[in-house]
């Protein structure tokens, strides 16, 4: 387990300037994380170069973006991109029976989880032509990106994979249920876990989550040579939040790509030791179009309003007050989500060096619970204030990574809603 390390004081102004490069490994699809620092890295006049994940036709090929994918994909990220297809995982894959991982679930029904068998070698076989397609693909990525690079120009390589979730239908149902699953809807996930479809997940999560990381700093070690790189990751390991005047670390649960994002943390530690300076910054939960599936995730994010507070950073609170229904206050948004926290229900599982943890009936169902009851406060549902907080966090998350990737001083940072009220106190 990583030892926890939090941030704790904004880091020195960045030194990167015009000329300096940002490349973004990982499509950019709305509005995430990685806006915050492409935000700061424009401001800065860096050149913005991004990647694609590419698409795939009704067949299942892969291919690059065509001519209007590609023109929406750099208009959305303000730059230009490499259009080699960088998909991660190998879910479509075949195996050296021809079938796909996905394929070989085709008319498994979702209540039929616990009874499917996989065939680990045959699953291994994919996993590897995955990472060779990958990897081979990669290397034509970085070979166009070195020509693109000026001599003396520094470069921030941020690396925004993550997921893996298999592309067979029946993961949606079966993962709806684990989630977001109450009474006879409610299902256990560590059984899931320990199935065969559960270490599918698992090993699709490290592929694309984890060890992409490994495999993009692997294939610039040219790169290297010729310019000074500094490589920089998106993570989650729980995370601290403001319960009754202190700073309390806690977690979603259950978070089942935790195992994936610790082994990401270890890739950049390995490297770090190896004198590359390649960072995971554990960022904080958000509520986002992809971690829609985990509601509840978000019940953690409302005491941020009182972090906000107390730097004085009040044009966000003002802004989330202005969104609730009347006589709701965002004391009310901070109480309900105090008294979640400090619950024996959610305080039962909260170890750090057990985490991540698994869920149960009567948290899951609290959770869930909760989440209701706090996005009910909000006046129009489509106008909420988990959005609000959400890109106070892509704000605060940006600045915070680009400025501590000039000097980087960890492998692995946690930033926590202290040091990110702070950030936002000094924009």
């Amino acid at each position: 387990m990583t030892k926890y390390h939090a941030m704790r004081e904004v880091p020195a102004t960045a030194g990167f300037k015009k000329g300096d490069v940002l490349f973004l490994c990982g499509e950019l699809f709305g509005r995430g994380y990685a806006n915050g620092i492409i935000d700061e890295a424009r401001a800065k006049g860096m050149t913005i170069i991004g990647a694609t994940v590419g698409r795939r036709d009704s067949d299942g090929t892969l291919r690059p973006l065509n001519a209007e994918e590609l023109a929406a994909a750099e208009a959305n990220l303000g730059g230009k991109i490499i259009n080699i297809p960088l998909e991660a995982g190998f879910d479509m894959e075949p195996g050296k029976d021809g079938v796909t991982p996905c394929d070989r679930l085709k008319g498994v029904k979702p209540d039929e989880w616990a009874s499917v068998k996989l065939d680990p070698a045959e699953v291994d076989f994919s996993r590897k032509t995955g990472t060779k397609r990958f990897r081979d693909n990669l290397a034509a990525v970085v070979k166009e990106l070195s020509a693109l690079l000026p001599s003396k120009a520094d470069l921030l390589v941020v690396h925004t994979m993550a997921g893996g979730i298999p592309r067979a239908r029946v993961f949606m149902p079966i993962l709806n249920k684990l989630f977001k699953g109450q009474g006879d809807r409610f299902l256990a996930s560590e059984p899931f876990w320990n199935s065969d479809l559960g270490q599918l997940c698992a090993l699709s999560f490290n592929e694309v989550t984890a060890d992409t990381l490994g495999y993009l700093i692997e294939s610039t070690a040219s790169l290297r040579e010729k310019h000074d790189v500094r490589y920089a990751a998106y993570g989650y390991h729980g995370c601290e939040v403001m319960v009754n005047g202190e700073f309390v670390w806690q977690s979603y649960t259950p978070y089942l790509q935790g195992w994936a994002k610790i082994r990401l943390e270890e890739i950049a530690t390995a490297a770090w030791d190896n004198g590359i300076k390649a960072t995971v910054y554990n960022c904080p939960e958000i509520l986002t179009n992809s971690s829609a599936l985990f509601l509840g995730v978000e019940n953690s994010l409302y005491p941020l309003l009182s972090a906000l507070k107390q730097e004085g950073v009040d044009s966000v609170v003002d802004e989330c007050q202005s969104l609730l229904k009347e006589g709701s206050t965002t004391g009310d948004l901070v109480k309900i989500a105090t008294d979640y926290l400090v619950n024996p229900l959610i305080t039962s599982t909260r170890d750090y060096d057990s985490w991540p943890q698994h869920n149960s009936p009567a948290q899951q169902e609290y959770m869930l619970n909760v989440s209701a009851e706090l996005i009910s406060l909000n006046a129009d549902p489509k106008e909420i204030v988990c959005a609000v907080l959400s890109r106070a966090v892509f704000v605060g998350v940006g600045r915070l990574m680009f400025n501590s990737s000039w000097n980087p001083q960890a492998p692995v940072f946690w930033l926590n809603h202290d040091v990110i009220a702070k950030a936002l106190a000094g924009i």
